[in-house]
């Protein structure tokens, strides 16, 4: 489950609320291409802006139309006391593992992060996932702090935020926090544009975002490395630099792979909850025409 290609959805959503049709759609295309994994309400999938209803609700969706891909699902919140409620419901709902950030509107400390980490874990029976993701959280990880997590029961994962440029250096990045984590626990790279770098770096998993809407596109990439061929996956993954061009000009990930879900008929626009929009206008016209030259639709 936490290896290879866990794809991370968009949560659509239109005036009522969770557009259950268009989320079942992303998960049945996932389905179709095999993906290893679904990874539900995380950052593409928006988990902070949903209720408590709507992220059960997502999960609940996700298990019943994954078949035999498991699902792992989202529990982040700013309490410890929402997080056990939320990791509660989705081992109810069937989810086969978990993914935990730190959030917080207060600066965590070290202490308080380890403590989330040891309450959750504790009131587990599914595998975690650590979300390592300073760009949202504003919560920094030292590789000791994750090495000390790492030794929690149920941690099977640490979703790191991308990897040096240089496959060197890279290489270098991952061995040091491997010397930090027990041997069962999985390095999954996030960050798109780092992808092919990570894996071929030694990271067994890729956490993707174009995995939740170009599936086949991350696919080949994650393929490719797994089989031992660097070279090909990173000639995949630097022909889509136009895309992450893309995500570096607009913030991030999020906003680019909602329009591109929007383009395709995925979902409907607007399809992010409030205040968020996707791309308009240039932006949009770029992205366009980069999915078609691409061949991405």
């Amino acid at each position: 489950m936490f290896t290879g290609l866990s794809a991370f959805p968009l949560s659509p959503m239109n005036e009522g609320g969770l557009d259950e049709r268009a989320f079942v759609r992303l998960i049945e295309r996932l389905v179709a291409a095999d993906v290893d994994s679904i990874g539900v309400l995380g950052s593409t999938g928006n988990y902070a802006y949903l209720t408590m209803a709507e992220r059960a609700r997502v999960v609940a969706l996700a298990v019943e139309h994954a078949g035999k891909i498991p699902v792992i699902a989202g529990i982040g919140a700013l309490r410890t006391r929402d997080v056990l409620t939320l990791a509660e419901k989705a081992q109810a709902a069937g989810a086969s593992g978990v993914l935990l950030a730190p959030m917080s509107y207060q600066k965590l400390f070290a202490d308080e992060v380890y403590g989330l980490f040891e309450a959750t874990t504790d009131a587990l029976s599914v595998p975690l996932c650590v979300y390592d993701n300073p760009g949202t959280t504003q919560f920094v990880f030292t590789d000791e702090l994750h090495g000390q997590i790492a030794r929690l029961p149920k941690v099977a994962s640490i979703k790191i935020p991308g990897v040096p440029v240089e496959p060197e250096a890279a290489r270098a990045r991952v061995g040091r926090l491997r010397e930090q984590i027990p041997s069962h626990v999985t390095l999954g790279v996030s960050g798109d544009a780092f992808a092919a770098t990570g894996l071929n770096a030694g990271c067994e998993a890729w956490y993707s975002v174009i995995g939740g809407v170009f599936p086949a596109t991350a696919l080949a990439i994650t393929r490719a490395a797994q089989a031992g061929n660097a070279e090909q996956a990173t000639r995949l993954s630097e022909r889509l630099a136009p895309l992450w061009a893309l995500f570096r000009d607009n913030g991030g990930s999020l906003r680019v792979v909602a329009a591109a879900a929007e383009l395709q008929g995925l979902v409907e626009s607007p399809c992010l909850p409030q205040p968020l929009k996707s791309l308009s206008g240039e932006g949009r016209q770029r992205l366009a025409a980069t999915m078609e030259a691409l061949d991405l639709a």
